[in-house]
């Protein structure tokens, strides 16, 4: 062949060559005044090729067969024309097919992209890495970039190769790690991976797009050419209202759903939902419960359902357990036209070792640690993220970004942040490395997690960032500017778990831990706080958030009223995991729907209209909402009554005449007479009483609101002299 040695075209058919546009292709010989091409393929299949050039009406031009395993070269005048050229195919099953010629086409990646992607501010590189659509040279086609920097050869395989990686050879763009390449006729829908052969094995990995889209449903792996510019969002109303909203302002109430066991069809093999049902369940449900926000467990691809959607190997892919990404699109769409918000939990914290992944991706420890000492969670048998290299943290920002973007999801709900900043996380002495300044905070991580919440919130306005973060890390919902991590909000565990050892308690032990309802005051306002009941806590044991309510099943009712009224009045935005809103008596499993029979009885459906009216008033009234995060919002009346375990406090608005009395009895004893004092003197209207007999509760109250006495009480000038009903929470306002 002109100008190729034999070794050459044996690592060619090898599948060895690193460079396939150096053999492939056109590729011009001067001699002397006059120009010719050689015009190459390497086409396996073949046992007959000819040239194509020019228009219909040129005559095919033979390819001689260069090598007997599928190399064909023609020898043709050139300069070759601007229309690119085809290649007229006779497999060995006798068939005729064209098809253009993927190495007619030069490399497309700008130098400027190249840039971006070394320095690792690629932000939008999802606009570019991955499969994308589109026409060059006015043929259409499918572009693929990869970064795989250790690779001695990465290929494009599917289908329409049969799978066989020595076809579509990709071009190495040098010191960056990506390959590239341009691959005519291919259309939306094409299934593909990338075959790598790594300088380290001699066996070829087989690996699915970390750019990807679109994926095959489990346990299938394949990725899927898929472009999401068709869809036309029909939200710009609320896109514009978020923007100007202050989150730390507004009414912030979550349900926590998780679209795999929310509700199943038995009839059809407990199957689950699609999002297009989703959509017409879901969101109605969550909008008639008065929540603000649905937040979704991880959507994004998973092969596993047992990991919840947290063991990702997709981080751009919706998963396709429930429909297309135009169908999660619509979902979000529906949503916001109803007025709700979507949140969705984000997994940059580690990823599992499954051999499609990210794992071993081109035969080295790409995207983590050689080191198990850094690379290896011992907690989940996974891989952490080595967030030191640039592209790592480039890749995983463009994920966080891509769903803010091309979704128009609201806000991330970033998990397990607490194992991403700390590099003894789960670890025993001798067990981690410390930094370069001898601590143990995971400096690259920290790096990512402030980039990635300046540019959340710089790019996308009115999107929110909220951490789960169980340490006491200073300043995780602080600006960067101020030297913290830069969240919108942070999980509240601490509050959490000491409310779910209270409530769990006997009535007759509460006086002895009223310090458990009162601490989380001390910090209250060190952070943006979210309140969660979340779905860690109704799984491996613990039980249902009902069945942890002490007492007779009319006392768990009401103890379980209780703890949701206590956590509406307390400083910090609100969320529940599903099926805690009507009272499910199971723990959760992923596997199975909600026990929605359950809402046909009268205890839960009264639960059930409890929350929902405690989501109402608590997005009606300021008090409740606009200072969750400043002193200024809240007042102790009495947090001394241990022995009654009685507390109250006010609640208020930036208006501070605006204000709500909480007065909390948590025993089952009625208490009459019972004096609180409070700021103004009027008619206290009793706004929300959880023992109210629509709730399932007693009906004892205080028929619908109080005058006051001109009788000081705990340093203030008026009182009430109240009815506390049994394990109750009243909320009152002056009229």
């Amino acid at each position: 062949m002109a100008g190729l040695s034999i070794d050459q075209i044996e690592q060619l058919v090898q599948g060895h060559h690193w460079d396939p546009l150096a053999i492939l292709g056109p590729h011009p010989i001067v001699r002397g005044n006059s120009q010719t091409v050689a015009v190459r393929c390497f086409l396996p299949e073949a046992i007959d090729v000819a040239l194509l050039l020019g228009g219909q009406d040129r005559q095919p031009i033979p390819m001689a067969r260069a090598h007997e395993a599928g190399v064909f070269e023609a020898i043709v005048p050139g300069p070759l024309g601007p229309v690119p050229y085809r290649l007229r195919i006779t497999d060995h099953a006798g068939q005729i097919s064209e098809r253009h010629d993927p190495y007619a086409f030069p490399p497309l990646l700008s130098d400027y992209e190249l840039h971006l992607f070394a320095e690792g501010t690629f932000f939008k590189a999802y606009e570019t890495m991955g499969a994308h659509l589109k026409t060059v040279q006015g043929i259409a086609g499918v572009h693929f970039v990869v970064w795989a920097p250790n690779a001695l050869r990465v290929s494009v395989v599917g289908d329409f190769n049969q799978w066989d990686g020595r076809r579509h050879p990709m071009t190495n763009r040098g010191a960056t790690g990506l390959w590239e390449l341009f691959i005519p006729d291919l259309t939306d829908g094409t299934l593909y991976k990338y075959e790598i052969r790594s300088r380290h094995h001699d066996a070829s990995l087989l690996k699915a797009d970390p750019y990807a889209v679109a994926s095959e449903l489990r346990p299938k792996t394949a990725s899927i050419v898929h472009s999401l510019a068709p869809y036309r969002w029909k939200d710009q109303s609320w896109m514009m209202a978020r923007a100007q909203q202050d989150p730390l302002a507004m009414p912030l109430s979550i349900y926590e759903a998780h679209l795999g066991s929310w509700m199943r069809i038995p009839e059809e093999s407990n199957r689950w939902l699609t999002y297009s049902e989703l959509a017409k369940k879901l969101i109605p449900y969550v909008k008639n419960m008065g929540y603000t926000h649905v937040e979704l467990l991880p959507i994004t691809e998973h092969p596993f359902d047992g990991s919840w959607g947290y063991q990702t190997t997709g981080y751009f892919a919706a998963t396709s357990r429930h429909g297309s990404p135009e169908d999660f699109m619509a979902f979000v769409d529906t949503a916001h036209q109803a007025g709700i918000g979507v949140l969705m939990d984000w997994t940059p914290a580690h990823f599992p070792d499954d051999p499609h992944g990210l794992s071993q991706f081109d035969g080295t420890h790409l995207y983590d640690h050689a080191d198990p000492r850094l690379g290896y969670h011992p907690d989940w048998h996974s891989r952490i993220f080595n967030y030191d290299r640039v592209e790592v943290r480039n890749f995983l920002m463009n994920s966080a970004l891509f769903w803010l973007d091309r979704y128009h999801i609201d806000g991330l709900r970033v998990d397990a942040v607490a194992s991403m900043l700390y590099l003894d996380y789960g670890r025993k002495e001798g067990e981690w490395i410390p930094n370069q300044f001898g601590g143990h905070e995971n400096l690259g991580a920290v790096t990512l997690l402030k980039d990635l919440n300046v540019l959340v919130h710089r790019d996308f306005p009115g999107a929110i960032t909220i951490a789960e973060e169980s340490t006491s890390w200073p300043g995780v919902s602080r600006p960067t500017y101020a030297g913290g991590l830069g969240f919108t909000f942070k999980w509240n565990m601490g509050w959490m778990h000491d409310m779910l050892e209270y409530f769990g308690r006997d009535a007759v032990h509460r006086p002895f831990h009223q310090n458990q309802l009162t601490f989380g005051l001390l910090y209250a306002f060190n952070e943006n706080f979210v309140l969660v009941l979340s779905h860690d806590e109704v799984v491996h044991g613990k039980r249902a958030l009902l069945d942890k309510m002490p007492g007779d099943e009319w006392q768990r009712f009401a103890n379980l009223r209780a703890l949701y009224s206590f956590m509406y009045g307390h400083p910090g935005k609100k969320m529940l995991f599903m099926g805690g809103e009507f009272g499910q008596w199971r723990e959760w499993n992923h596997d199975t729907s909600l026990e929605w029979h359950l809402c046909a009885l009268d205890r839960h459906v009264g639960l059930q209209r409890f929350v929902r009216d405690l989501n109402w008033l608590y997005r009606q009234e300021p008090a409740l909402h606009e200072l969750d995060h400043d002193w200024t919002g809240f007042q102790w009346i009495d947090f001394r009554d241990a022995d009654h375990s009685v507390i109250a406090f006010l609640r208020k608005a930036k208006d501070q005449d605006n204000h709500i009395l909480c007065v909390c009895n948590f025993t089952p004893v009625p208490r009459y007479n019972y004096r609180v004092g409070v700021p103004r003197e009027g008619y206290y209207r009793e706004l929300l009483n959880s023992d109210a007999s629509a709730y399932g509760g007693s009906n004892v109250g205080n028929a619908g609101g109080l005058q006051t006495q001109a009788l000081p009480s705990h340093g203030l000038p008026h009182s009430l002299a109240v009815t506390l009903p049994p394990l109750s929470v009243l909320f009152l306002k002056r009229a």
